[in-house]
Formats: structure tokens, sequence, C-alpha cells
């Protein structure tokens, strides 16, 4: 994948440079991409981790990518160990409830013991009923944020904030929602990588294994004959002249109107039979999450089924990361909107110039499109962005995996994740579930600070 651009100037539009317009703005310098899979930046990063006494599974898959996971490392670290407006054990039971929603054992379990380490009085792990009444407040928003974030509105962040026993300051919510949609999002990670608990510390067994093939031949499933070697080859053939093309047309600024621009993102938006709605509660869900619930059957729901209205489309021009959400962040919880930057833009640009068996690609218009189709299954649409794009570029079984894990992670197997990309590394795949985190951690951040700022104004 390409280095990364340079940044437009500050308030500029794609339209000054004819660059697109990135959905967040570059601060600071350009960092040098390292290598893939590069050990001792691999080694040296997860020395940080084991002075707690081990590696986890999380920190070991993105350590595929070192440069992400040092900006995620130091992220996680403010959120929940630095000075913040939150004391400690409530962070971490915070991020309990978050991962609850997702019905993601492996965060949950690890935030109890966290919560336990910190402090925390053991009898709120008996459940949300046991915790006290200002933080059972927060799990409407929470519910809303996981899986319908455009419903939040200034109504709930007054709620939350008027005054009384159990009020929230607006610097304690801000934390908390950074919080919710941090682990709303490393859920969808833990389920897309297939995450196993740390019990099997063997490194090979942290995630899903790579098919023993990929960096040779395609694999879909344990075994692919001839035929499907053929077609998973021509799939990146395919792949390749279609981002070609793309790249060629944008640099002879073949221009698309905005009608048609517009036309393209709802017949995008309305794409709700790729994935089934989320079905009834499993009953065999596990009780350490079924305690953290309330109201489970609540879950992802398509913007435009049959015979339902449509919520407006957030028109992302309209209040945006760099503009809006970033100094939002920095002027209520200081620090953490620099370092949610730096991760938004590490993974935006990150690149390899590599794709499958092939080197010296540009692969800036297929991670936009991914970035951008995570952000219109969230109702998210950007004017300046030819969503005709997004057909091209991301075949069926690949929307069908990345709305799976975006929208209804607890529900990705490993089936899924073996049709997509048959011919690709296993790195790859890992760096897709790394786009998608981020993509869909703006993308409910987006929402909430909306509404924050509406009730501010």
């Amino acid at each position: 994948m390409e280095p990364p651009k340079q940044p437009l100037p500050p308030g500029a539009r794609s339209g000054d440079s004819g660059q697109r317009r990135c959905p967040f703005r570059r601060r600071g310098t350009s960092r040098g991409v390292p290598q893939e899979g590069g050990e001792s930046s691999l080694h040296q990063l997860l020395e940080a981790f084991v002075p707690a006494g081990r590696v986890d599974h999380v920190a070991l898959v993105m350590g595929l990518h070192p440069q992400y996971l040092s900006s995620f490392w130091k992220t996680q670290y403010l959120l929940l160990r630095m000075d913040g407006p939150l004391p400690y054990h409530k962070r971490h039971y915070i991020a309990i409830m978050a991962a609850a929603r997702h019905r993601c054992s492996y965060l949950v379990g690890l935030h109890m013991g966290e919560f336990l380490q910190v402090g925390g009085n053991p009898a709120w792990l008996q459940g949300l009923h046991c915790a006290p009444q200002k933080l059972r407040n927060l799990n409407e928003v929470n519910k809303l944020l996981a899986h319908r974030p455009w419903l939040i509105t200034k109504e709930h962040i007054e709620a939350l904030l008027k005054p009384g026993q159990d009020s929230w300051s607006l610097a304690e919510l801000v934390q908390a929602l950074v919080l919710l949609t941090h682990y709303h999002s490393l859920a969808s990670f833990v389920f897309g990588c297939g995450i196993k608990p740390e019990e099997e510390q063997d490194v090979g067994s942290s995630c899903w294994a790579p098919s023993p093939h990929s960096n040779s031949s395609p694999a879909s499933g344990d075994t692919m004959g001839g035929s499907g070697a053929t077609d998973a080859m021509q799939e990146v053939q395919v792949l390749m002249e279609r981002m070609k093309l793309l790249q060629e047309n944008q640099l002879e600024e073949e221009g698309v109107t905005q009608e048609e621009m517009a036309t393209r993102f709802e017949l995008e938006k309305t794409e709700s039979l790729l994935v089934p709605s989320s079905d009834i509660l499993d009953p065999s869900l596990q009780s350490n999450i079924r305690c953290f619930l309330e109201d489970p059957e609540f879950g992802y729901k398509d913007f435009t089924r049959r015979g339902e209205q449509a919520p407006p489309t957030f028109r992302a021009q309209d209040y945006t990361w760099e503009d809006h959400g970033y100094s939002l962040i920095n002027r209520l919880y200081p620090e953490v909107g620099q370092l949610l930057d730096e991760k938004f833009q590490v993974v935006y640009n990150l690149t390899y110039n590599t794709i499958a068996m092939h080197c010296g690609v540009d692969t800036s218009v297929l991670r936009r499109a991914i970035w951008n189709y995570v952000h219109c299954v969230f109702g998210i649409r950007y004017d300046d962005y030819d969503y005709g794009e997004v057909n091209q570029l991301l075949e069926r079984n690949l929307k069908v995996y990345i709305k799976t894990v975006a929208c209804y992670p607890e529900r990705t197997t490993k089936q899924i994740y073996a049709q997509f990309w048959r011919h690709f590394k296993h790195s790859e795949k890992v760096h897709i579930n790394l786009l998608l985190l981020e993509a869909r951690m703006q993308a409910a951040l987006l929402y909430a600070l909306r509404a924050v700022t509406r009730y501010m104004t």
C-alpha cells in the first residue's frame, strides 16, 4: 500500500488539490511505514505488555502491524490507566458494559479481572442491577451506541447531565462515550479475527489460523481444489484492474454529478439483505454476559427495510471529526483527542504497497472504499465520494463480512472469514479488521459528539 500523501491545508476541500478529503485532519509529520510483520518492531512493542504478566492475544494479532499497535496501545493506556475524570474501576466497568452488548466474553472476562485488580466492588460483577444507579443510567446510551448510534439525541445527553445525586459531569460523560465506542469497536476486532482466550497461550492459536497456502495459493476453508484456486487468483486480478482503472479515471478528473453520487450512496445504504436482521438472544448466552445486558434483543437495524421510514442521512461535511469532534474531545478530555486522531490517521494511511502476491501497488482507493462502506452502513455520507467505487471494489463476500463484523460482530464465523479474499495473506485480513475497528469507532463517536454539541448549543 502506498506511503501517506501530503496533508491538505487546514480547511481545504478535496477540490482544492485534486485529492479526496480524508475523514480527519492529518496533524504533524507523516511517519515512516514499517515493513509488514517487522520482528524487531513487534518485539519492542510487546515488551511493553510483559510487565503486566502476559501478552494478550489482541496485542499479538495487532502486532502483525506494529505501527498501528503502538498507536492503539498508547490510546488504550491513556483511557484506562492515566489521569482522567472517571475513577479506574468505573472505566473497566464501562468496558464490561460495552463488550457485553456484543456478547464478547473475551473482553468481559478480561475487564472483570481488571476491575477487581483496581479495587472494584465484587458485588457489582453480579450484574448491572448491582451497579450504582449512575452507571446503570448509562445503559441506554451504551445500547444505542453499540447498535443504532444514529438514534442518539441531545435529550439522551441532557438526561445524563441533569443535576442530581446520580448525574454525570460533561467531562466524565465524554470519557465514558470514548470508552463505550472503543470497546464496541474492539469487540468487532475480537470477533472479526476470531481471537481466542489467553488460556491458549501458543501464539499460533491466538486467533483464526491463516491458511497454510495463504502466501502461495488461495484457500477457502480447509481445502480448495484447482478450480477454486484459479477463481481466487482471478478475483485478485479483477480487483487489481478495477483499482487501476479507478485511479486513472481520478487523474483524468472524469466527474460525476452530485445528484448521481447521492443516488449511488442511497443504493449502498439500502443494501439491507446482505446480512439478515439480528436474531433473538441466544438462549445459551453465558450468565457472566447476560447479567450485564438489559433489552438484549435490541440490535443493529438496517436503515431502510420495506415499510419503514429511513432515518436522515448524516452528511459528513456537516459534522466532521476534524472540525468538530476532535476539538470537543480535546477541550473536555485533553490528550485523548490527539491520540484518537493519530490512531485514525495511522490505520487510514497504513500500507505496505502490496496486495496478495503483488508488490508496488497503490491501494488508497481500496482502503477508502472499505472505510466509507463502514460509514455507509451507519448512515454517514461523504458528498465528495463516488459510492460507485464501493460496488466496483468490494465483492459480495467481502461486503457480507464487513457488515457482519461492523454491525453484528457476535455472528461472525470462520466460514465468512475464509470466503472473502481467498488469495490474500492473513495479515492483510487483519489489516481489514483494523480499518473496520477504527471506521466503526469514528462513526459512532461522530453521532455521540454531535449530540453533545447540540446539547451544549
